[in-house]
């Protein structure tokens, strides 16, 4: 009985699709000459007119969208701003022309775009909702590419991490550390955190502290820490070099030693010079005291 009436149901719809078709195809026949004319009058023709305006709408928007862009990138690049921020300005400038382009023509051919650009919007503040900590790292990254506390070949310490920086991105800042391991940081960690950049300044200061026993002659000492210093080429002698006694600690007599060099020489100065003092110390007689503990033990006759 089911089966009876699926098949009477098709059949009804058949009828009905058949009766349709037959209706337009006698309203059609039943045109005259004059009926058609007013249709092609009232619908055909204002509605091929709106399509070629919102078509040469598209096609002029679309030149002078790349027109603007092209501007805008020149002066960005006379600007001295970051490649990589100049061409993803000019997507999103380019994008956004165009989608009002886009909404402009469609206005034209009398659709209802209202609706569309509320649906947009509200495509957009849900995406932007969902995406909180990746738009917090695009907004670090372009206030990194604008501002630039760093640049690609620097040494900094920055969210976290430190290393020497090979390239700086919209969402994430790419480094590689001293023993050769890449590092990729948010930037917004970077950002929302204190940045030191060791290659800044074209020179910086070495610090270093080294320690003599009490019994050593303190004048002999320094007249060595000097004399070492400055026979070093890459030590500059503007702002000159400083050697003086520091501190009286609990087991050493702490002389520092702070030379200026260039950026490049940091590390070199620090590490030669640190060796050539143990092996100078050990010519010279001067001891270089370490920790150690005396025991004193008593014996009490029985």
């Amino acid at each position: 009985m089911l089966k009876f009436q699926l098949h009477n149901h098709a059949a009804d719809e058949t009828e009905a699709s058949a009766t349709s078709a037959e209706s337009m195809v006698d309203t059609v026949s039943n045109m005259s000459v004059d009926d058609v004319g007013n249709l092609i009058t009232t619908y055909v023709i204002p509605f091929a007119l709106d399509l070629l305006i919102a078509i040469v709408i598209f096609v002029v928007g679309r030149f002078i969208v790349k027109q603007v862009v092209k501007l805008v990138g020149k002066a960005l690049s006379k600007s001295k701003y970051d490649d990589m921020l100049v061409d993803f300005l000019k997507s999103i400038l380019s994008a956004v022309l165009t989608l009002i382009v886009v909404i402009v023509a469609l206005s034209q051919l009398g659709i209802d775009t209202t609706s569309l650009v509320a649906i947009l919007g509200a495509a957009g503040l849900a995406i932007g909702l969902s995406l909180q900590g990746s738009l917090s790292n695009f907004a670090a990254g372009v206030m990194l590419l604008v501002f630039k506390p760093f640049k690609a070949g620097n040494f900094v310490e920055a969210g976290g991490a430190s290393g020497v920086v090979d390239s700086i991105g919209i969402f994430t800042t790419t480094m590689h550390t001293v023993d050769n391991k890449k590092v990729i940081v948010p930037n917004g960690a970077i950002y929302s955190d204190n940045i030191t950049n060791y290659s800044a300044m074209d020179t910086r200061r070495v610090d270093m502290t080294f320690g003599v026993g009490y019994e050593d002659d303190i004048k002999k000492v320094k007249e060595v820490l000097t004399e070492m210093i400055n026979a070093d080429e890459r030590v500059l002698q503007d702002p000159a070099p400083q050697v003086a006694l520091a501190e009286l600690g609990d087991s050493t007599v702490n002389f520092i030693v702070r030379p200026w060099v260039k950026s490049g020489d940091y590390f070199g100065v620090m590490l030669d010079f640190t060796e050539a003092v143990k092996l100078r110390f050990d010519e010279e007689g001067i001891s270089i005291p370490y920790p150690q503990m005396d025991v004193h033990v008593n014996k009490q006759g029985e």
